[in-house]
């Protein structure tokens, strides 16, 4: 059973017990910080934290409750938050997660662009799908009435609820820096879900995709989305919030140190046995896979993360909502029941889930997890 499975392999779950006393540590830290700020009034008055410095105290106090909401949580009210890879599968199901259950975030969906022709370049047909921008009531004039052969659509009341002010659609080339420089401005978070990879096949094979293959045979050292677009990405975001810590923001150089605001970065892999390791021009799948989690554990060493390591996807015979189940990898993971290994699943729904908690989950912060939510 999955319970026999989780206490035999030593799983981590959130119990309500656990996240009650990480909410009762940050609401204490909050407080402390608060009377903090009201001795630093008594002794400094209206004077402002330093010479290049907008925010007075006013301000740091608004900074502290915006940024962890009420009772002091970590929380993501007021965070612009990017989706990488957001016209996918999973990364589209993330922005649905993030604009249902975080309605005062701003969400800034990266989607890849190659050229006008290309099946990704305008709609962004799987992301306006999943999160609910082709609902509403629409209506179409007669064919035989060139006059009223007019089609109209309008918003419907139940879409109120999926907050659609909250998302911003940019176009990226990932392989470019300049690019990811600008998209990263005024970034908080990053959900990482970009992936050159279908499964374990190259995506420009699996999905016969054009363009995607011939950027692949027209410049082949361009670089892989795996490195050297995750780079682009985390050196954008390390650059923009280095700019920000310069400017005296508050809540970069002040909360985020002494409380632990959101986790900048969720970098969303694969575990090492999901799929069967395959061989392509740049690297192995898994070497691919695993260099991506060494560039931010390594490269990037003042940027938060987490690692998660999802285990097989699958859609159609595992239910959502489920608890998620997390499990450091295990030192001796090559001699692990490969027939255990296997079993484990998760729905696409779930891991999108995981993804846009680990920003506000301080127990796996700087920690690389397995997750999965069924065996099968």
């Amino acid at each position: 059973s999955l319970s026999t499975a989780v206490k035999n392999n030593q799983s981590v779950r959130l119990s309500s017990s656990q996240e009650s006393e990480d909410a009762e540590k940050y609401r204490d830290q909050a407080e402390k910080l608060r009377e903090q700020i009201r001795q630093m009034e008594e002794k400094i008055g209206d004077r402002r934290l330093n010479r290049n410095n907008d925010y007075g105290m006013d301000a740091m106090k608004q900074q502290l409750d915006d940024s962890f909401g009420d009772g002091g949580e970590m929380s993501l009210k007021n965070r612009n938050v990017l989706v990488v890879g957001a016209n996918g599968r999973l990364g589209s199901m993330v922005c649905r997660y993030l604009l249902r259950n975080h309605p005062q975030t701003k969400v800034v969906a990266a989607v890849h662009y190659v050229n006008e022709e290309s099946r990704t370049a305008r709609g962004w047909g799987r992301l306006s799908y999943e999160i609910g921008a082709e609902d509403g009531i629409g209506s179409i004039g007669p064919a035989w009435d060139a006059q009223d052969r007019t089609a109209t659509f309008q918003y419907s009341d139940e879409m109120k609820d999926y907050n659609l002010q909250n998302i911003r659609v940019v176009e990226v080339e990932l392989l470019d820096p300049v690019q990811c420089n600008t998209i990263t401005e005024d970034i908080d978070s990053v959900i990482w879900c970009a992936t050159d990879f279908n499964g374990n096949r190259p995506r420009a094979i699996s999905g016969l995709n054009v363009a995607f293959l011939f950027r692949a045979v027209a410049d082949p050292t361009k670089g892989r989305v795996e490195i050297e677009g995750l780079r682009n990405i985390l050196g954008g975001l390390k650059r923009n919030k280095q700019q920000q810590r310069d400017r005296g923001i508050v809540r970069e150089v002040f909360l985020d140190s002494a409380i632990g605001n959101a986790i900048d970065v969720c970098l969303v892999s694969t575990a090492p046995k999901a799929f069967r390791d395959v061989e392509t021009p740049f690297g192995t799948f898994n070497g691919l896979k695993r260099e991506g989690e060494d560039i931010l554990r390594n490269e990037f060493p003042s940027l938060s993360y987490t690692v998660l390591q999802m285990c097989r996807y699958e859609d159609n015979f595992v239910e959502e909502s489920l608890d998620l189940v997390y499990e450091d990898p295990r030192a001796d993971d090559d001699d692990e029941d490969k027939a255990v290994v296997d079993k484990r699943r998760i729905n696409r729904r779930d891991a999108a889930r995981a993804a846009s908690e680990a920003l506000i989950k301080p127990d796996i912060k700087g920690k690389t997890v397995q997750v999965w939510t069924a065996e099968r």
